[in-house]
């Protein structure tokens, strides 16, 4: 079977290694099954998407409302790569899955209004699917509520008419949408559970997401906080992922037929 890809923005090392073993855990794959590419330190080289099954975009701190001044030399130069990514991604209905930065990231792309309007205090809040989320190939595992961990200085404020809105909370309304049938984003961490929580909590608490003298109160609400469901999405994910590129590895006259 073909493997899936992690690109991930997270300059902390730490960090970044929790947040690989995490998607490794809760998706269910091998590492064989899983390679990484951190952004944050080398440019993504060009590579024939069709070896992949699908991507994954990792969150993190980059920011893509902030003013062009703002980003570092690295942010730029990952924000260069994954746009022109995006654009075959796109164009191709390429499976992938952004998580937290990554709605920033596919929303920028498609045209939506990325701002500060809606940000979430980190924590866990309880996020409704909508209608459309609920039919779903990937969001359907999921109950029509359920809690996630949040903690993000931006959100979506809307989407373009094309995008189709999946989940929302009642501090931020766009928690997750997709584009054509195989693109997705998410607000909420589809991987985190309550140690990854706390580690991004201590990694984090010079990033400006809280005041620093509030770490030992969010670590408290964080350990106290009881998040199932999210994890659900990434081994959907995976499977309808698996299932296009097995199809796309069938005769033509196989398809054709419905065999």
């Amino acid at each position: 079977m073909k493997p899936f890809l992690l690109l991930s923005i997270r300059a902390d090392d730490a960090a970044a290694d929790d947040e690989y073993a995490a998607f490794l855990r809760f998706s269910g794959l091998e590492p064989s099954d899983l390679h990484r590419h951190r952004l944050d330190r080398d440019p993504l080289p060009p590579f024939d998407l069709e070896a992949f099954a699908g991507i994954v975009l990792g969150g993190g701190p980059y920011n893509a409302s902030d003013p062009e001044h703002q980003k570092s030399p690295a942010q730029r130069r990952a924000e260069e790569d994954l746009a022109l990514l995006l654009d075959r991604v796109v164009a191709a209905d390429f499976p992938f899955l952004g998580a937290c930065y990554g709605i920033g990231a596919l929303g920028t792309h498609q045209g939506a209004v990325v701002d500060r309007t809606y940000a979430e205090p980190i924590g866990s809040v309880p996020i409704t699917l909508t209608e459309d989320g609920c039919a779903d190939g990937v969001f359907g595992v999921l109950p029509r509520r359920f809690d996630a961990f949040v903690g993000h200085k931006e959100a979506i404020t809307s989407l373009p008419p094309h995008a189709v809105r999946l989940a929302g909370s009642a501090a931020c309304p766009v928690q997750a949408f997709r584009v054509g049938r195989h693109v997705y984003a998410t607000q909420f961490h589809p991987e985190l559970d309550v140690d990854g929580l706390c580690l991004r909590i201590e990694t984090y608490r010079h990033a400006g997401y809280f005041d620093p003298s509030e770490v030992d109160a969010l670590l408290a609400v964080a350990r106290s906080s009881v998040v199932m469901h999210p994890t659900d999405v990434l081994p959907r994910f995976v499977q309808v992922a698996r299932a296009r590129s097995a199809l796309l590895q069938e005769p033509a006259s196989s398809r054709r037929l419905g065999g």
